[in-house]
């Protein structure tokens, strides 16, 4: 190169942007400041440039502005980040949509958590899941930053608010929900944490996973799936009742009536004939009606199983072999039983 060239490329350099990346690595805009060069080497420089690529082979010593822009320093040159030191952010994956609204995972906030610089994270029982307290467990979830801030939150969880498939684990339902409170707390972040809902449906109502009072009893759920109601007439007698009474009038006017001035039957049955009493019995049994309390109880376990009308009248149809409409009393206990052992 003549020193006219070398004149020449140095006073073209003199504009030209030098970013560092590491101590023997450049990039250098271009004049138009579009793209940028890469300019690699300590001690022999070579760019990516197509005047240099063209005539270092031609000339050994060639230097292309890129490079003389390098050397002269031109007081352009400013050190980047090279992208290890990132703004923490929650990753998109970590976010899912459900009826047209967000919700964020809890892998997503702890991911957060920690590029944030999380010191710990301590998560302790508040009040442990017994009969006495309906087996709702209450947990406390402690996050403390690098910078020793505290964030503290509390969460429960009880058979009427987290998905029947969790039923088993209330504990650990109440601490992920808990832990997941204090870290949205510690991260900011203003979306609730899909662990924090008891059931898919609720997202639509935006409830965080506490008792959702509103929630609407499986009996409502839709006209066809209600369990099939009692026939009922006025005076509270069912049509169940009626023809009951009508059989009982059948039997009694079937009977032998008693000769006129006959001494009062002493309760002995003549010879050879059978006591009809606790057939009569039985078949009173199971004819008569379930009571207001087994109905309710019926219902009830049905709820807490997350079991809907439809699906309480296939089950008792399958183990019965009838339609729910003509439960009696002793199938009602026994169903009852059932569903029990079934919770």
């Amino acid at each position: 190169m003549t020193m006219t060239e070398i004149d020449l490329r140095n006073t073209r350099s003199e504009k030209l942007s030098v970013f560092q990346l590491q101590e023997d690595q450049y990039f250098v805009e271009s004049s138009e400041g579009k793209i940028c060069y890469k300019v690699s080497g300590n001690g022999t420089k070579s760019c990516s440039c197509a005047d240099y690529t063209s005539k270092i082979n031609k000339e050994p010593d060639f230097r292309c502005k890129h490079i003389m822009a390098v050397i002269n320093g031109n007081g352009n040159i400013r050190k980047i980040d090279n992208g290890k030191h990132h703004a923490p952010r929650l990753d998109e994956r970590f976010i899912t949509k459900i009826k047209g609204k967000e919700f964020v995972l809890y892998s997503g906030l702890l991911d957060l958590a920690h590029q944030k610089g999380i010191r710990k994270m301590i998560v302790e029982p508040v009040q442990f899941p017994t009969k006495e307290n309906k087996m709702e467990a209450i947990c406390r979830a402690t996050v403390e930053s690098k910078d020793g801030e505290l964030f503290v939150e509390i969460a429960d969880a009880n058979p009427l608010n987290v998905n029947r498939m969790v039923v088993e684990h209330i504990l650990r339902v109440a601490a992920t929900r808990a832990k997941a409170r204090a870290l949205r707390d510690y991260t900011d972040i203003g979306l609730t944490a899909l662990e924090e809902l008891g059931d898919l449906e609720e997202a639509s109502e935006g409830n965080s996973g506490r008792i959702n009072k509103n929630r609407k009893d499986f009996r409502t759920e839709s006209t066809n799936s209600n369990p099939p109601k009692m026939e009922q007439s006025k005076g509270g007698v069912t049509a169940d009742d009626r023809r009951e009474e009508a059989k009982q009038k059948k039997t009694q006017e079937g009977k032998v009536p008693q000769a006129a001035g006959k001494a009062p039957d002493s309760g002995a049955q003549p010879a050879g004939t059978q006591d009809t009493q606790p057939a009569d019995h039985k078949a009173a049994q199971n004819t008569a009606q379930p009571s207001a309390a087994q109905i309710t109880a019926i219902e009830k376990l049905a709820e807490r199983r997350g079991i809907n009308g439809e699906q309480l009248v296939k089950i008792f149809t399958d183990k019965f072999k009838k339609p729910y409409g003509e439960i009696n009393s002793d199938e009602a206990k026994n169903f009852i039983k059932h569903l029990q052992q079934a919770a």
